[in-house]
């Protein structure tokens, strides 16, 4: 076992990248865990040698150290009653729904508070217990925001990066949160913040403008004399790995099996979303429920496949967005089904990645269309797959994944008549060379900007940002090695929605 005092990159999330298999015994098996946090960060973390601290997934025990798909996992404690308070309910029931625009109320609880800071500084640490002197550590996500701060009163010559992959809320909202303060401190622990676009940054800036004390400069902002830098890094996915996988033979016979399967149909939709209110899927589903019943789209020829992935639900599992949606999909597949062809197929389950990469090959249209999202992974997992240039992407306003990729067809999801018209734009039969050049320009740019290049592009700001806070003459540690070799720099306009 290597010295646990030398860990020279750690990666800090709210849930390890694996889910427990429990054997019944002591024994605990791992299984991957499918989430948009842990496919961006896996390659990062691997390629760089890093150490990945984070919960293990169950509740009241004690896990040592282990080594992972070529990674060093250290997992962090949590107690049954920190699991309901702190992940349950402040993170899913406070947070998650009041930075998604309050698509559901958020409800707040200070026991739910109480336990969110038990539970930071729990993480912060085990960060400092083994993180090497000077080492890079980059902290992910809503569920730990207050830990840079915690972390740097313990261990102040750590190098801390924070990075938020959902949607920071416009003040309006995050005025409402009783917490803001410690919230805005908590971050500002950092030495950079990132953020998915260019909105959510302006956002969080307007918040410490407002509510914090503290001078700001552009996108820097200076507590108790550091520097804090303020960026936007529009988080993308392994482009080389899932091109791979859509290369294998084995995938592509796969995805000619399902569509065999399903009957050979002219046009398969395909959505793949945790089953949350934000994602949209209720939207998505009356859309297609009225272009049946109008008979502008022919379940003869046209099906949709919603995959529902299972979420790390702890306490808020959302019984009723359950019921609604089970509700509108056996009400379309009541009225417009065959017996052996149903008009849309509902898989609530965690599918293999390489049955996943089989749906993308499989599907014309994917829709990828929350009602607001920081980035949509499976979005950009789609483009790396159509190694042909084949199939339409359908985007949400609402997601950060827009604005980077203006060939898509765009749609906001709340508007149902406009998201029936880009549905049909979507898939009606057109251009096949116009539609192939806007695909290979999107696949282009994700090339380009894969996530090896977004985590290059923050880990580089970060440095940046630590050599202008510290002296001349001061003694840094060696840094996290980054191997690709063009630097680029990363949006920063701060002032700007």
């Amino acid at each position: 076992m290597p010295d646990a005092a030398k860990h020279h990159f750690v990666v800090v999330t709210g849930h390890l990248p694996v889910d427990p298999i429990p054997d019944g015994g002591d024994r605990v098996r791992w299984r991957a865990s499918r989430s948009g946090v842990n496919a961006a960060l896996h390659p990062v973390v691997a390629r760089r040698h890093g150490t990945w601290i984070g919960w293990h997934g169950l509740a009241d025990r004690q896990l040592g150290r282990f080594d992972w798909d070529g990674i060093s996992v250290q997992p962090v404690p949590m107690p049954a009653t920190d699991v309901t308070d702190h992940l349950g309910g402040h993170c899913e029931t406070s947070l998650a729904p009041l930075y998604h625009d309050a698509v559901e109320p958020p409800q707040f609880d200070r026991r739910w508070r109480q336990a969110y800071r038990r539970v930071n500084d729990r993480y912060s640490r085990a960060v400092a217990d083994i993180a090497a002197p000077g080492a890079t550590v980059w902290i992910h996500d809503y569920q730990l925001q207050l830990v840079p701060a915690m972390l740097r009163v313990l261990r102040p010559d750590l190098l801390i990066g924070f990075f938020l992959h959902v949607p920071f809320p416009p003040i309006e909202l995050f005025e409402k949160l009783p917490q803001r303060g410690e919230i805005l401190g908590g971050l500002l622990g950092a030495d950079l913040v990132g953020f998915q676009n260019t909105r959510s940054s302006a956002n969080f800036c307007q918040a410490v403008t407002e509510f914090g004390e503290f001078r700001m400069d552009a996108d820097v902002v200076h507590p108790n004399g550091r520097r804090v830098s303020i960026s936007a890094f529009p988080v993308s996915v392994d482009a080389a790995g899932f091109e791979r996988r859509a290369r294998d033979p084995q995938t592509q016979h796969r995805a000619a099996e399902i569509r065999a399967e399903l009957g050979q149909p002219r046009t398969i939709l395909l959505a793949v979303d945790h089953l949350d209110p934000a994602k949209g899927i209720e939207q998505r589903l009356d859309a297609y429920h009225e272009l049946l019943a109008e008979e502008r789209l022919d379940p003869a020829t046209t099906l949709l496949i919603q995959v529902a992935v299972p979420g790390r639900q702890h306490g808020a599992e959302r019984p009723d967005a359950w019921t609604r949606v089970e509700r509108k999909v056996a009400q379309i597949n009541g009225l417009y089904s065959w017996i052996t062809r149903p008009a849309v197929h509902f898989l609530h389950q965690a599918l293999t990645p390489q049955e996943l990469v089989a749906l993308y090959l499989a599907a014309d249209v994917m829709l990828a269309t929350p009602l607001r999202a920081g980035m949509n992974v499976n979005a950009k997992e789609y483009l790396a797959c159509r190694t042909d240039d084949t199939g339409t992407l359908l985007l949400s306003e609402g997601s950060g994944t827009a604005a980077g990729f203006p060939e898509a067809v765009t749609v906001n999801p709340y508007d149902i008549d406009a998201f029936k018209s880009a549905i049909l734009t979507a898939i009606k039969p057109g251009n096949s060379d116009g539609r192939r050049i806007q695909m290979r320009a999107m696949r282009r740019r994700l090339r380009e900007h894969d996530v090896h290049r977004w985590a290059t592009q923050y880990l580089d700001a970060l440095n940046d940002t630590a050599m202008r806070n510290r002296p001349a003459s001061s003694s840094l540690a060696a840094r996290v090695p980054l191997p690709m070799s063009r630097r680029t720099q990363p949006s920063t306009n701060c002032g700007s929605s």
